[in-house]
């Protein structure tokens, strides 16, 4: 047992003793403390409040906060009502309830003195800043999130700068692993460029109402191989890449670098992608077209790839006729457009569609579908057994919760970061033999399942081709709603659009 939990239950002792005492000086039946809702009973009935109060305890998520709200008012029949007393009721119950149980200046005052207390105005708007605080933290953490789309690797179906609104409930709401944040913060405080969060209490992975999540969904997860982060790229190269390319596999040398983070799985960068496989499928690319169980995946109508287009008479493109009929962003920094010579050749990202009606386009010659070779840095990046490229990747089985693989040399690096980081394990190998947990073993069962994800724009996404699966446990929620969108003013044909 994790010192964590040990600290939890000793909290949690502490607690009901002191709403023990409590209730014996309230005059409550003292042992009716240790029941859970039935002493939320007995305190409504005692103040008295309304009895619809105790039901409302029971909406997910919004009753643990009736509850706790319910255990504010009955120390006010204590008489204690200031914002002190109220935070020690919600961050430190189990020291200040044994407090007000035990200690004998404390006595239960009752009603009348809560009947004539008045709040000055102050008061009154800080209790209003916290609870709205308070419910719009519950609402961000459980129901939805905003969520803006950094990068093109959803073009065309999401664009660089469209504002959505992130389900939680879809798959069902997360615990946070780290509940001791700052709200409306990620991972890091502006200004202070320090951590947003305390980890003196990490919550283990819990989902409530669990839903299983949709092949072809567009979902939000935890970037995988965020849990290490070089501070001067963020996400932008991930700490293994740096260590296999930059460090040549050197750890000790990469940590001494100033600028390493560890993140919790919560804590880590949000992405975006398709879900296009999930556990217990079989994945295939093959010269750039997606295939799941062997037959062809579904590809969103607004799937974007490269093409190389080629101009009649080596003549410049004309960069305004790709931007209005064919919504090919030609800033070169978006990289929707790059030219490759002289001669009248170039890259254009395009749908399927797109590039149809541009190779019947006057002044064009010729529009082929880019097909990438050998990329030696894709997942598992591993050339002696696997020399796939990201046009033609797999086959590759998504891992699924309780199903046992036989480890090999040859399947080792699919699976040694499931083992090792996402489930937690000791793992240990040395010629060719495989030891968990301190047990010699060529079998392992999965605690988790995986997904597969890759981006809309299939050239221009560092997806799961690059880093493997997705954990379960990963997963924050299905992007719903584009709400809003800005490109130097707003895309008012794409608000309030559903996601597909």
């Amino acid at each position: 047992m994790s010192f964590g939990w040990i600290l939890f239950i000793i909290g949690a002792i502490a607690f009901h003793i002191g709403l023990y005492g409590m209730f014996k000086k309230a005059g409550i039946t003292p042992w009716a403390a240790f029941i859970p809702y039935y002493n939320t009973w007995l305190m409504i009935e005692k103040m008295p409040l309304k009895k619809y109060w105790f039901f409302l305890q029971f909406i997910p998520i919004v009753g643990q906060f009736i509850s706790i709200w319910i255990f504010i008012r009955f120390v006010e029949h204590f008489g204690r009502f200031s914002l002190l007393h109220h935070a020690a009721t919600v961050f430190i119950p189990y020291i200040y309830f044994p407090y007000l149980g035990f200690s004998d200046s404390e006595r239960y005052a009752g009603n009348a003195v809560v009947k004539n207390y008045k709040k000055s105005g102050a008061r009154e708007w800080i209790d209003a800043a916290v609870f709205a605080i308070v419910a719009a933290t519950i609402i961000r953490t459980f129901v939805f999130e905003a969520y803006t789309i950094p990068t093109g690797s959803m073009e065309k179906t999401l664009l660089v700068n469209d504002f959505l609104f992130v389900s939680k409930l879809s798959y069902g709401p997360r615990l946070p692993n780290t509940p001791l944040a700052i709200p409306f913060v990620h991972h890091t405080l502006p200004i202070t460029g320090t951590k947003s969060y305390l980890e003196w209490i990490r919550l283990p992975y819990k989902r409530l109402w669990s839903q299983p999540v949709d092949r072809n969904d567009v979902v939000v997860f935890n970037y995988p191989v965020g849990d290490t982060v070089v501070g001067e790229y963020q996400s932008n190269i991930n700490y293994y890449d740096l260590l296999r390319d930059s460090y040549k596999g050197n750890r000790e040398e990469i940590l001494d670098r100033p600028d390493i983070l560890v993140r919790p799985v919560d804590k880590r960068e949000n992405f975006i992608k398709r879900c296009v496989g999930i556990s217990g499928d079989t994945i295939q690319v093959k010269q750039g077209l997606l295939y799941v169980n062997g037959a062809p995946a579904y590809v969103s109508p607004s799937s974007a790839t490269f093409y190389t287009v080629q101009t009649q008479n080596n003549q410049a493109i004309d960069e305004d006729m790709l931007h209005q009929n064919y919504h090919v962003e030609t800033d070169r920094e978006r990289g929707q457009l790059v030219q490759l010579n002289s001669q009248g050749t170039y890259l254009v990202d395009l749908t399927e569609e797109e590039a149809a009606r541009l190779s019947k386009q006057q002044g064009i010659k010729s529009v082929v579908r880019e097909i990438k070779d050998f990329n030696p840095s894709v997942f598992p990046v591993d050339t002696a057994h696997y020399k796939w490229s990201e046009d033609n990747y797999g086959p590759l089985w998504i891992p699924k919760k309780g199903v046992t693989v036989t480890l090999t040399p040859e399947n080792i690096a699919i699976y040694r970061r499931i083992i090792s980081v996402y489930e937690g394990n000791q793992f240990e190998e040395a010629n060719g033999k495989y030891t968990i947990n301190g047990i010699a073993t060529n079998q392992y069962t999965f605690k988790m399942n995986y997904f597969w994800m890759m981006g809309d724009n299939r050239h221009n996404s560092q997806d799961s081709r690059f880093w493997g699966f997705v954990p379960e446990d990963h997963v924050v929620g299905r992007a719903a709603l584009i709400w809003f969108s800005w490109d130097s003013g707003p895309r008012w044909n794409r608000l309030f659009r559903l996601i597909k």
